[in-house]
């Protein structure tokens, strides 16, 4: 298969342009020459063939020659709302998140909270979802979203099926059992290290969010968030 490359702005017409690290790795890295095939993506949900037109010192041109619409997605939109571990790891989660049909991400906020993600971090993690998708064959970006409050967040997407990620609560086969036969949104969240207080888990259950068990033995936030992922995609992958 052709070598899969983003391309930042929407494909509209029979050229388009690679810049920045993209036309970097493809000119500089893979030393690419004129007239080679390259598939593009521009985060739509579709995929590009194209041959490489001409290669410039900051930016590479393509011409289109044909669009294939290519659903890669799950029929389930998954969003996970993560208390981000430290370092490294944010990106892990990342990159497995986006191999397993996650929709969105959002970095959340809690008391026990460690990694509080900076604006740098957070592009540093969108770009980390471009590499994870060219890899992965998603033609759709997963949502790296703007860092939130659990109090906030607890209180909004009623209309979602919502689950709390807290030892104690239902295990987590249960909770997806009413999700086995329709197409719906969720919302998982996963607390941090310390987990979630007793006063956010109040705050969840009070406001409608079903507390779910993840098992016997104490996860890792990242190790917990891809086990609701894995869970969930496997059941869309056994509803195809």
């Amino acid at each position: 298969m052709s070598e899969r490359f983003f391309v930042s702005s929407p494909i509209s017409g029979s050229r388009a342009m690679l810049i920045g690290a993209e036309a970097h790795h493809l000119s500089h890295v893979l030393r690419a020459k004129p007239g080679q095939m390259v598939i593009a993506l521009d985060g739509s949900g579709d995929e590009f063939s194209a041959r490489i037109q001409s290669i410039g010192r900051s930016a590479v041109e393509l011409e289109i020659l044909e669009r294939h619409s290519v659903n890669r997605e799950s029929s389930v939109r998954l969003t996970l709302a993560v208390a981000l571990p430290k370092g490294e790891r944010q990106r892990w989660l990342v990159e497995k998140a986006v191999e397993l049909g996650v929709a969105q991400i959002i970095p959340l906020a809690s008391e026990r909270g460690v990694a509080q993600p900076t604006e740098s971090a957070i592009e540093r993690l969108r770009r980390a979802v471009i590499e994870a998708s060219k890899q992965c064959g998603r033609n759709r970006l997963m949502e790296i979203a703007e860092s939130r409050e659990w109090k906030e967040l607890a209180a909004t997407d009623a209309e979602a099926t919502r689950l709390m990620a807290h030892p104690g609560g239902i295990p987590l086969r249960e909770a997806m059992a009413p999700i086995a036969s329709s197409d719906q949104r969720i919302v998982a969240a996963i607390g941090p290290e310390g987990g979630f207080t007793n006063e956010e888990v109040n705050q969840g259950i009070a406001a409608g969010w079903t507390s779910v068990d993840l098992g016997p033995r104490i996860l890792r936030v990242e190790t917990a968030a891809i086990a609701i992922a894995a869970c969930i995609g496997h059941l869309d992958n056994s509803r195809r």
